[in-house]
């Protein structure tokens, strides 16, 4: 499968954010688009989910557009995971993740024993089997990430948008979700992925969209695109790149240079 977007300009009321964007991802990638505030990645993932209209372009799977799809059949290929989310009542961890069947439910119907199972199964491929019976609202913020990730793969997704996945994590639960990212992409599945923080992208980034102050668009490897030059064209601080070996494998960093902003606003 390969989800690409073609020519695409996003905004809103007719205002350009963003132009000129052209890029595809195929099963097993994962694109980590980061820059910095009020730059548009937002409006980008609100496009990407249909949620915003483009302004020009297309969205497509598999050289089809998704304009036209209905939601429920968006929802049985496309899996979202939000930042946060906070439900108004006390459910158990996995009532959340069966909310993810309602895509494969019909109308009026309630899940039934065979969704409860597959919520629990997820958990359980996830490392979270502990978490099924526990509420939601009194979990750490680690395991909720987990239980969202969760509610999105009992979609059955195909392509899974997660925004900003490790924010407001602890260092142990941010590498929790970054290895269960790397994992769902050695499963096949595409996941386009935010983040504010550039070490991510070397830890489990196939290839990364770095957007710029000035919106520029730079598109490639982490290794091609993730130099201090871009850095300080997007940020506008000086970086170092760090690299390393640990084991074997290789290690890489971005550790700002503090006080370099000051000398470029």
């Amino acid at each position: 499968m390969i989800f690409s977007v073609e020519g695409l300009s996003c905004g809103y009321r007719g205002a350009s954010v963003l132009s000129g964007l052209d890029f595809s991802v195929k099963s097993g990638d994962v694109l980590c688009i980061l820059g910095p505030n009020g730059v548009g990645k937002t409006t980008l993932f609100k496009t990407m989910l249909g949620l915003l209209p483009a302004i020009s372009g297309r969205v497509t799977v598999d050289g089809e557009s998704i304009l036209p799809w209905p939601p429920r059949k968006k929802a049985q290929v496309i899996g979202f995971v939000p930042q946060s989310h906070i439900p108004p009542f006390p459910y158990t961890v996995q009532q959340v993740v069966v909310m993810g069947r309602t895509a494969h439910l019909g109308m009026f119907s309630a899940p039934g024993e065979r969704d409860y199972e597959l919520a629990d199964q997820v958990l359980d491929e996830l490392g979270a089997a502990h978490l099924s019976g526990k509420v939601y609202t009194r979990i750490s913020g680690g395991e909720r990430q987990m239980a969202l990730i969760a509610r999105a793969l009992v979609q059955s997704p195909r392509i899974l948008l997660m925004d900003e996945p490790a924010a407001n994590l602890d260092f142990a639960n941010q590498a929790m979700v970054l290895e269960t990212v790397r994992t769902l992409a050695e499963r096949g599945i595409i996941v386009i992925m935010t983040t504010h923080t550039p070490d991510h992208v070397f830890l489990c980034g196939s290839d990364v969209l770095l957007l710029t102050r000035e919106r520029e668009i730079l598109r490639g490897t982490p290794e091609q695109v993730m130099t201090p030059e871009n850095m300080r064209r997007a940020y506008g601080i000086d970086v170092c790149i760090t690299r390393a070996e640990v084991d074997g494998h290789p290690v890489r960093g971005c550790v700002p240079i503090l006080g370099t902003q000051r000398k470029n606003p």
